[in-house]
């Protein structure tokens, strides 16, 4: 590795140890800067790029146990994973909510009685449920059976849930900072040492490339994709443990089907694609699992790729698919734990917490795998395993109870929230209102404040974008830039113009530092 310029090196501040520092701004990231941070710990977490710029913004978007898990005997994982489903429907009610999934019968791929096993257990691994349980369907009378081509007469419907996956990043990264965190976006670790029992660090401000040397009690490698890369090149710290990277990728297609379900679709290859409705306006199909060996940043999906998902649901449905119909797309790179699994499908998706302390030195705890949906109890496990070191993390588990930033709906939960928001401001009209609420939960009502007309909202930007929620994004949620505000603290890039891109890209660029809204 190359050796730093000292020019840029400033001293850490006398005093300034912290308890942890967080590499890695995913949803494993700020879960732990979250938890540790509300049990009182010190934390500072970096990010090299935006919160949730890779894997946690490349996925399904599901909150789910994994049905197709069961079939690799990963009980205790979708056990786990269904608990959480649970507690996160309760925590994050606006961006994370209950969806129906229809999985047609298909003899050719599973027996029916494996499904129904498989089904049964899904429904009952978890105690307390609260969602729909398992039941059959008749397509010939079953609304789900419209869309599809007639080929097949029954099927299964399971209750799972959906999550605004980049969101869920940043409500935890709000959290953890009200909590006391330091937050620092476009901000990477460059390299790591033991020294005097504790982690020196040099952190670089990747837009000035300013460079600051920080020490902490402990280090976290949250870093996904970059896992190693940070264990063995920036930290110096040799491990057993590997990382399997595998590159998962979807399409966005025009709606295929009307209704509220998802389809669970199963393929000749044994493997499944889901066809899930998205944006209103689109169906979202995903995911291949491709072997990945080149660099884990700028990731794309392929031609193959993209005819296999367009088969995958035109076996089914009775429109067809064509590449010719995707309107967008996205690829990101799974950080799995390297099991030695022959196939891709089957490596698991459990999480191994490795400790190293080389002996008796600082500890430094490294993430290897793990789902969105078992992110918050990873955390937990993560915290568990560092109570050792710092006994400030032996304060009792507190992020299952705790709502996440605009999670508290209030009455009528999210519907009497869209209620409340619709009355303050009818302005806004039903897919506004049901937008804001669905990004921002209570939150809304801060940032439409004394607004009593479009034109109070400031600029508009297309598809109800305004300067007013500009702002907020920059004051509360480290937006800088188009791509932040239109693909990861919302998914308006679907729906916005060209002309409204260059327009946000002006307003940007034209912006006062300074001049944002105190938080909503």
């Amino acid at each position: 590795m190359a050796s730093m310029d000292e020019s840029l090196r400033t001293p850490p501040a006398p005093g300034g140890l912290l308890d942890l520092l967080v590499v890695g701004g995913g949803v494993n990231g700020t879960g732990i800067a979250r938890d540790a941070a509300g049990r009182g710990a010190s934390v500072l977490l970096v990010e090299q790029d935006d919160l949730a710029s890779h894997t946690s913004s490349a996925s399904t978007k599901l909150i789910h146990g994994g049905l197709r898990y069961l079939e690799y005997y990963e009980f205790r994982l979708v056990r786990e994973a269904l608990i959480e489903r649970e507690k996160l429907l309760r925590i994050a009610p606006h961006i994370i909510w209950p969806m129906r999934f229809v999985l047609p019968y298909t003899p050719q791929a599973r027996p029916a009685w494996m499904l129904r096993l498989g089904l049964f257990l899904y429904d009952h691994l978890a105690p307390n449920m609260t969602l729909p349980k398992c039941k059959s369907l008749d397509f010939r009378t079953s609304s789900a059976g419209q869309p599809l081509n007639g080929k097949l007469a029954r099927g299964f419907a399971y209750s799972d849930g959906w999550v605004q996956d980049s969101r869920l990043v940043v409500l935890n990264a709000m959290d953890a900072k009200a909590r006391g965190a330091d937050i620092r976006t476009r901000t990477r670790m460059v390299s790591a040492r033991r020294a005097n029992g504790v982690w020196e660090a040099d952190i670089e401000n990747t837009l000035d490339g300013t460079t600051t040397t920080v020490r902490a009690r402990v280090l976290v490698n949250a870093g996904g994709p970059w896992v190693s890369e940070v264990l063995r090149e920036r930290a110096q710290v040799n491990s057993t443990k590997n990382v399997r990277l595998v590159k998962g990728s979807h399409i966005v297609v025009p709606r295929l089907f009307d209704g509220p379900q998802a389809y669970i679709l199963q393929n000749p290859d044994k493997r499944i694609v889901f066809a899930i409705p998205y944006e209103q306006k689109f169906t979202l199909i995903g995911t291949t699992d491709v072997p990945w060996t080149q660099a884990p940043g700028d990731v794309e999906i392929s031609p193959e790729e993209i005819s296999y998902l367009c088969e995958s649901v035109s076996r089914y449905f009775t429109k067809p698919v064509t590449p010719a119909d995707v309107v967008w797309s996205y690829a990101g790179v799974r950080p799995l734990y390297d099991d030695a699994a022959k196939n891709a499908s089957a490596v698991t998706r459990d999480y191994v917490l490795d400790v190293d302390t080389q002996g008796n030195q600082a500890p430094m705890l490294s993430i290897f795998g793990g789902k969105i949906t078992t992110y918050r109890r990873l955390a937990e496990h993560a915290i568990e395993k560092l109570q050792p070191f710092l006994p400030v993390l032996s304060a009792p588990g507190w992020t299952a109870e705790k709502v996440l930033p605009g999670g508290d709906l209030g009455e009528g939960g999210f519907e009497g929230a869209l209620a409340r928001l619709r009355a303050q401001a009818p302005f806004l009209g039903p897919d506004l209102s049901w937008r804001l609420v669905r990004n921002y939960g209570s939150r809304a009502t801060g940032i439409v404040g004394d607004a009593r007309s479009m034109e109070d909202m400031g600029e508009l930007f297309g598809a109800g974008l305004s300067a007013r929620e500009v702002e907020y994004l920059i004051a509360n949620e480290w937006a800088q830039t188009t791509q932040d505000i239109l693909w990861r603290r919302s998914r308006l890039g679907l729906h916005v113009t060209d002309e409204d891109t260059a327009r946000l890209e002006a307003y940007l660029k034209a912006r006062k530092p300074g001049t944002a809204p105190t938080s909503a």
